[in-house]
């Protein structure tokens, strides 16, 4: 690679950094909730005496982190299987040639 293509996905990924950064490290207060909310709410209906016996060990600073989480476990899921997927397609496909 040249340097220009270097340069360019290192700025790339320095925006994608920033992007998944910005609701960390900004808090704000949001009316998004979790499931972990709304179970909450729902065990405090049925019993009003209930207390957690275990919290967070850190404090996200508004809601919507919790989504961008949620969606950062699921794309790093999304990347393992697809990269599984394609480990062995090609295993089979080079195995295949070099049988020939």
């Amino acid at each position: 690679m040249n340097k220009k293509t270097v340069i360019t996905i290192l700025v790339l990924l320095l925006i994608c950094v920033g992007i998944a950064a910005y609701p960390l490290l900004l808090p704000s207060d949001s009316d998004f909730g979790g499931a972990d909310g709304k179970a909450e709410e729902a065990i405090l209906a049925i019993d009003p005496g209930y207390e957690p016996w275990a919290e967070s060990p850190i404090e996200l600073p508004g809601g919507e982190t919790e989504s961008l989480l949620f969606c950062l476990q699921a794309v790093i899921g999304a990347v393992v299987i697809g990269f599984g997927f394609g480990y062995l397609v090609a295993r089979k496909k080079y195995n295949r040639q070099a049988a020939e």
